[in-house]
């Protein structure tokens, strides 16, 4: 009965799956860092691969104690806890999502069978394997995240990271004192970013190297976040030419980039990085780009607050049009982005202007109003359906 039990939990519906990550990242000591998209994807991956490390070891060998196996998902996931700030508190997160876990699990024995005695003996058992499992990764877990800690407390980082830490969070400080221990400047306009990967350690160096010459910068703060992220900021009036940093991220294979907004002093410092935060929010949720700016998320990010009002307002805006292809939608939104100068447009799509031309006529045809007297609202729809999917037919 195990067994059947366990097969069945590895085809469980998505829904199961979600309802287990929502009650981990809603538990007490991980909220407050529950907005970061890698520690958010992390606890997913992670959550999805302990039941099915838990349900395979009980087909193979029902009942017995299931070996904790710190892999290197777990390893990362630990670490970057660490480095966020999370203290061995923030394990107890396992906790809620072991409420769920049990609650589905009783479900699927339940339909197995109904007899009480036997309920009983796979009940029992069974809460004691999974006690004694997670009670085994939170013990090794907590083993990673104090030398994890202990080894940043020995480096040289943590009082740069608490420094800026200070000044994002809108702490008063001596901006010449600031910035003569950070090595930067804090009185001039800034631009922020924030570089991650999800696969191996990041190369930050050539990541720091990349974003200054992006801007013709002669300078970079580069602060660690984690081992697979990267906090910059580089002084000066300009902004980033987005196709020589799209062109060095060619180069950095794994490696994405959310840039925040330009503006001036430790006020501007603090501003852009929240930017750059938001932009990560977004970018995070698009496995198929690696490179945005806040000027093209800003305002889709801000009517997105409200999802509902926001799919709405996209079918309504787009109608049948938010079902068509990529390329057609791709074509409308760069002939509004030009000011619906055709040539332009077409230039940009690397396509001929009578092509584009065929596709805005189908585009009409599919939209509710024509596109020559609604342009603005299209766009902003198309830019909600691009960035954030909200709006998306079923499918």
């Amino acid at each position: 009965m195990i067994r059947q039990g366990a097969e069945a939990a590895l085809t469980v519906p998505p829904e199961w799956l979600e309802e287990l990550h929502s009650a981990t990242l809603g538990a007490d000591g991980i909220r407050p860092y529950a907005e970061d998209p890698l520690l958010t994807a992390a606890v997913r991956r992670v959550n999805r691969a302990n039941m099915l490390h838990w349900a395979t070891a009980n087909i193979r060998d029902p009942g017995a104690p299931v070996p904790v196996a710190l892999d290197q998902e777990q390893l990362a996931l630990a670490r970057g806890a660490a480095r966020l700030g999370l203290n061995e508190s923030a394990l107890e997160a396992y906790r809620a999502g072991q409420a769920v876990a049990w609650q589905r699990w009783m479900a699927i024995v339940f339909e197995i069978t109904s007899d009480p005695q036997e309920l009983q003996e796979v009940l029992e058992v069974t809460a004691a394997s999974i006690a004694r499992y997670l009670d085994g990764i939170i013990e090794a877990l907590m083993t990673v995240v104090a030398v994890e800690r202990a080894a940043l407390d020995e480096g040289t980082d943590p009082a740069r990271r608490e420094l800026v830490t200070r000044i994002l969070n809108g702490d008063q400080v001596d901006t010449a004192d600031a910035a003569r221990r950070l090595g930067y400047p804090l009185d001039r306009h800034h631009t922020a970013a924030i570089a991650w990967t999800e696969g191996a350690e990041l190369p930050g160096t050539a990541v720091a190297e990349a974003f200054a010459r992006s801007v013709g910068a002669a300078e970079v703060l580069a602060v660690p976040h984690s081992a697979a992220t990267l906090w910059l900021w580089v002084p000066g009036p300009s902004v980033p030419d987005p196709a020589l940093l799209s062109a060095a991220l060619d180069q950095l294979p794994g490696v994405r980039m959310a840039v925040g907004s330009r503006a001036f002093g430790p006020e501007g410092f603090r501003l852009g990085h929240q930017d750059a935060l938001t932009t990560q929010r977004v970018l995070a949720r698009l496995p198929d780009r690696r490179l945005a700016d806040f000027a093209a998320v800003q305002l889709t990010a801000l009517l997105a607050e409200n999802t509902e009002q926001a799919a709405r307002f996209v079918q309504q805006t787009l109608g049948s049009f938010s079902d068509a292809s990529r390329e057609l939608r791709d074509s409308v939104l760069t002939f509004v982005q030009e000011q619906c100068n055709a040539s332009r447009a077409a230039t940009r799509l690397y396509t001929h202007r009578n092509t584009l031309l065929r596709r805005l006529a189908r585009a009409d045809e599919l939209l509710p109003r024509p596109l020559a007297s609604n342009s603005v609202h299209v766009a902003v729809a198309l830019e909600l359906l691009l960035w954030h999917g909200v709006g998306r037919p079923p499918g």
